[in-house]
């Protein structure tokens, strides 16, 4: 699993990390209806989806600007991934509806990040605030409706030292902001924020579901 850029002709794919199944599941391409949240679980019509994910880049952008290699690489990571039993597939940047064509021909379905400049004081700018919901809008309407779709992450890891500079409340609210044009973009998608250790005394009832980063490398921090 490739985790950090890297440049052009020089990316491993997933194909050469995961080892084919003794048994892989047939690629169906079906799909029967999007994940929805009842409780404290996931479900696909009346079972629930117990979520087994993997990461898929980020990736160096190719000569063509594509961050997700090529349709022909994209098929064999995914076929292997489907042959792993994974059903699940999270990316860091809003991906082309074909590689979400290909994820529902394996019956896998797509966590997808919506990038915008968080490590920076994103609200200190009105207009930066309006574009980036213009911003999410627009990918989230690009995807919408896509049975592949599981979710959308509507931030990630926003630094604690850019939350108590605003003060969580600012934070809250502007999420809730962006949260509700996601939502309108997309009502039946299932939208959440991505939170980390440093900052999980963020108040954020109104996502549809919980979401946070662990390290499992850092067992003390894991453990506390």
């Amino acid at each position: 699993m490739v985790t950090k850029p890297i440049p052009p002709g020089q990316a491993h794919p997933v194909s050469d990390t995961l080892r084919p199944a003794q048994t892989p599941p047939v690629a169906d391409g079906h799909i029967p209806e999007r994940v929805r949240v009842g409780g404290k679980f996931l479900f696909v019509g009346e079972e629930k989806f117990y979520v087994r994910g993997i990461t898929y880049g980020p990736f160096r952008p190719e000569a063509d600007g594509c961050e997700f290699h090529n349709p022909q690489t994209v098929e064999r990571d995914f076929a292997l991934m489907a042959a792993n039993h994974i059903n699940t597939v999270r990316t860091y940047t809003v991906p082309p509806i074909w590689l979400l064509d290909l994820a529902q021909k394996y019956n896998l379905r797509l966590f997808v990040g919506l990038p915008w400049e968080q490590h920076v004081t994103f609200l200190d700018d009105p207009r930066r605030v309006r574009d980036l919901e213009q911003r999410i809008r627009s990918a989230v309407r690009s995807l919408a409706k896509h049975p592949a779709m599981l979710a959308y992450s509507i931030g990630n890891e926003i630094p604690s030292p850019i939350v108590r500079w605003y003060g969580h409340r600012r934070i809250e609210k502007f999420l809730k902001r962006i949260y509700w044009a996601a939502k309108d973009e997309d009502p039946e998608g299932l939208m959440t924020y991505v939170n980390y250790p440093s900052t999980e005394y963020l108040e954020l009832p109104f996502l549809d579901f919980v979401s946070f980063n662990v390290y499992l490398e850092s067992q003390n921090k894991l453990q506390g």
